[in-house]
């Protein structure tokens, strides 16, 4: 249950990063809605994870997953540019959740 509500906070902040994208600076309503409402949505499940979850284990995925996804949305759909460099660091930031998430198994 904890990683499923984990899931839908992380795509709920996915969804609000990007939208804050097209807010132009909260200057558009529905994008700046939906950047409010999907911060709302993903706190509050975050909130519900921690329940159940490690606070390090649940934030390392959230932040990680956010931060991988954001950067790969940029790059594929928002024309940000690409390097070797970029994919690297997205590639590592995904490789440190999943060393977090092993040494945190009991």
């Amino acid at each position: 249950m904890g990683y499923g509500l984990l899931a839908g906070a992380i795509a709920a902040e996915i969804a609000a990063t990007t939208a804050m994208k097209y807010s132009d600076g909260f200057t558009r309503l529905w994008p700046s809605l939906i950047t409010v409402t999907g911060y709302l949505i993903a706190f509050a499940l975050l909130a519900q994870t921690l329940k159940t979850l490690q606070i390090g284990t649940a934030y390392a995925i959230w932040s990680g997953i956010g931060t991988a996804a954001v950067a790969t949305i940029g790059m594929i759909f928002l024309g940000e540019s690409t390097s070797l460099i970029k994919i690297t660091g997205i590639l590592l930031v995904v490789a440190g959740v999943i060393v977090l998430n092993l040494g945190g198994a009991h």
